[in-house]
């Protein structure tokens, strides 16, 4: 026999003995290929030489009917021809006790064996399945009626789930099962799914980050899609309603208890490309395929596909059928880097949306203390460069009918889904300064040393084992590529955004002074003033983010004064803050809980900021101060207070709690009285203010994270802020602290019922 000789060639020159060899080195998957090679003429011929009684013609025939648009009727009569020949082999099988299987004693078994029946007919149960799951799938997306009276049936779709096991029919089913949950009204439960725990384990890497985009579905709080629904008051509404805990936290718990979930999670979120497997493929024209590709299981079925492809090119098109012939094959045919790069992307997606949910549900701290051990920010900040904020090439993949730039394309996607991720992680939780790597955290300690304060506990209880590697954390990669961001980028809102995470909670001097050393503050500036940034979330971001870096911090209000140094600047300044109180009430909170703190100061340098800075010295003005605080509490309604501008009525309080440590509480409420009666509205503001603070204690006496993290950010105890409130509702019209004795009684409209029905 020569080297390189096809299947065919080995069966006509070597006989039945060599057919036998060759096929009993490959898998059953390659007995069914070397089948369908054979011509119907040559296996009758040898079928009567054999005494193979025309099995392996009936599995030809089986396996060329059994594709999805095939008859599968022709099949079944295949099927029963075949079945006559192994059930009197199976009887005497039963009836001598089981004995070893050997050729002689049972030769219909031995050839249907042989030549690959038990996967074909295997096969043809699984395209079966298909043949259900395609038609249901096509008929979804055309007639929405129809799946949403399947949605509404928990025993069909959990059915569903038990498909999943068997990679055949994995990817039809996972989109067929996302596509009902979408239009579901009720969110399933988790625990309702049989063996939940051993599905999950029995999923390969792919799968389960495919998976992950069902879990989504499932963990996320579903949105009813009306905005008044999200008013603060029909959330506080809703909770009265819903005492314990809603599906999406019960099916969020049901995750975490199942072994090794999260650090399956983690790994994948962290591998690198070079790490993943089963990308080979052998068109090299697949990368131009990808542009009508618009999900991970839509290219995970490509690909699929093309490893096949490639494992059959393998077989029977190298130019030599040893190793290295084969080897050879799959470099010519090996799938694009941009493409393995997409599908990467496509996982990463999935897998980060869901551990960003779950950091920020009830169980956020176990969550914590699980992706900190498997090392998520670490693996994370390996892959920035090469992967997350990589590079564009000219030839990167994007989806059709979209650009590189678009917001829909799956590497901006993964730029947000990761600094979502980092914001979550950092919010009000020590485990942010695992962002930092070990130098950077010695830094923070040397900034404490020589400002003469302690050290944050959390930076010295810092597990250093667990912190990022390299030359820079991912906190210094971060800063280092927003400053670099161009001005119309969709990246610049949520950039700040993870980085005023970092800063949240108690003021820390060090986190900010190490985030000044970096020009952070005059690269927000620059975007503010400069640029003159027009976008309002972007805006609203920046200012935010410059609160937290100059709250208390003297050095930060000596550093805007340097930059602001001309009239023109400030008022470009000023107009960006006035142009909307909702989007910078923050950083007017910031500057007023500031000037108080340093006017109470004995410092000569606090003095000499004091006397210079074009900020404090606006902010010092009591006019200033009363505009802020009239426009802040007549822009904002009971009715319409949600959790993006609730912040409004904190900083009003903030003004007024203040002037209550000054003695000056009647003073600024006998002012917004006399501003009502210029604007010729007597009684609107007050009232409007009064209800406004009922609704407070409402919201939150009964919420210890809101009451704590008012306390931290303002460094006014919470006592403080309800001892305030409860003086301002107090209902004596002799108080001179009481808003109500600033309303005249024909203005008076107190005891309004702004309850959510």
């Amino acid at each position: 026999m020569e080297k390189g000789t096809g299947f065919c060639k080995l069966f006509f020159q070597e006989g039945d003995k060599v057919i036998f060899l060759v096929m009993k080195h490959w898998t059953h998957w390659n007995h069914i290929l070397s089948l369908l090679q054979i011509t119907e003429a040559l296996l009758k011929e040898r079928d009567k030489q054999a005494k193979w009684n025309g099995i392996p013609l009936l599995l030809q025939k089986l396996y060329e009917h059994s594709h999805p648009n095939s008859d599968f009727s022709q099949c079944q009569s295949i099927l029963k021809e075949i079945s006559p020949l192994l059930s009197m082999e199976a009887m005497v099988y039963v009836t001598e006790d089981r004995k070893a299987a050997q050729e002689s004693s049972f030769p219909n078994t031995y050839t249907f064996d042989l030549f690959g029946g038990v996967d074909v007919s295997v096969s043809f149960q699984y395209q079966k399945i298909c043949m259900i799951i395609i038609p249901l799938k096509n008929l979804f997306s055309e007639t929405e009626g129809v799946t949403r009276r399947l949605a509404e049936r928990n025993d069909f779709v959990l059915f569903l789930f038990t498909l999943m096991t068997n990679k055949k029919t994995f990817l039809q089913t996972a989109t067929l099962i996302e596509d009902i949950l979408g239009v579901k009204k009720e969110m399933i439960q988790l625990d309702d799914i049989p063996n939940l725990a051993s599905l999950v384990s029995s999923f390969d890497q792919q799968q389960l980050a495919n998976f992950c985009r069902i879990l989504a579905v499932t963990i996320s709080e579903l949105d009813t899609g009306s905005d008044d629904k999200h008013t603060l008051l029909a959330k506080n509404a809703q909770q009265k309603k819903n005492l314990g805990p809603s599906r999406a936290e019960i099916n969020q718990a049901t995750l975490l208890n199942i072994p090794g979930f999260i650090e399956r999670l983690c790994k994948l979120a962290t591998r690198k490309v070079s790490e993943t497997t089963g990308t080979s493929t052998f068109l090299q024209e697949l990368e131009e395929w990808y542009t009508w590709l618009d999900n991970a299981l839509v290219l995970d079925a490509l690909m699929r596909v093309a490893n096949e492809e490639s494992h059959i090119f393998a077989i029977f098109f190298s130019e030599s059928s040893d190793e290295s012939g084969l080897a050879n094959t799959s470099t010519r045919t090996q799938l694009p880097q941009s493409m393995k790069i997409m599908h990467e992307i496509m996982y990463k997606l999935e897998v980060l949306y869901v551990l960003c949910v779950l950091l920020m549900g009830r169980q956020r701290n176990q969550v914590h203390k699980m992706i900190a051990e498997f090392r998520l920010i670490p693996g994370l900040n390996n892959l920035f460069d090469k992967l997350i904020w990589r590079k564009h090439s000219a030839s990167a993949l994007v989806l059709h009918g979209h650009n590189q730039n678009c917001d829909c394309s799956p590497d901006i996607t993964l730029k947000i889904q990761f600094l979502r991720l980092l914001q979550s992680f950092s919010d009000h939780h020590e485990n942010k300064y695992l962002l930092l790597n070990s130098q950077e955290l010695n830094e923070l300690s040397a900034i404490s040393h020589k400002a003469n304060i302690p050290e944050v506990d959390a930076v010295v209880n810092t597990d250093r084992s667990l912190v990022c590697d390299g030359k820079r954390g991912l906190l210094t990669r971060l800063l280092q590529v927003m400053k670099k961001e161009p001005a119309e980028s969709s990246f610049r809102f949520w950039q700040a955004r993870a980085v005023e995470s970092f800063l949240r909670g108690t003021t820390s001097y060090a986190d900010q002074m190490f985030l000044l050393k970096r020009g952070l503050l005059e690269h927000i500036l620059y975007c503010i003033v400069d640029s003159e940034c027009k976008s309002r979330d972007v805006l609203q971001s920046y200012f935010d983010l410059l609160g937290e870096l100059m709250k208390f911090n003297i050095d930060a209000f000596k550093r805007f004064n340097k930059y602001i140094n001309t009239d023109e600047k400030f008022q470009i300044f000023l107009n960006q803050i006035n142009s909307s109180l909702v989007d910078s009430n923050m950083l007017v909170r910031c500057i007023t809980l500031s000037l108080d703190r340093f006017e109470n100061q004995s410092d000569a340098k606090v003095a000499e900021v004091l006397s210079e800075c074009r900020l404090l010295s606006y902010m010092s003005q009591m006019s200033m101060r009363m505009s802020f605080l009239f426009r802040l509490i007549n822009i904002i309604h009971v009715q319409t207070l949600t959790q993006e501008n609730v912040s409004c009525l904190n900083t009003s309080l903030v003004i007024l709690m203040l002037a209550r440590r000054k003695e000056k509480l009647p003073f600024y409420l006998r002012t917004l009285q006399q501003m009502e009666y210029t604007e010729k509205y007597p009684g609107f503001i007050l009232n409007n203010f009064h209800s406004l603070l009922r609704f407070w204690q409402q919201h939150y006496l009964n919420k210890d994270k809101d009451s704590t993290c008012l306390e931290n950010s303002s460094c006014i105890s919470f006592t403080y802020w309800k001892e305030t409130v409860s003086i301002l509702l107090s209902p004596d019209r002799t108080s001179p602290c009481a808003i109500v004795s600033y309303i005249d009684e024909a203005y008076m409209d107190i005891d309004r019922d702004f309850s959510e029905e």
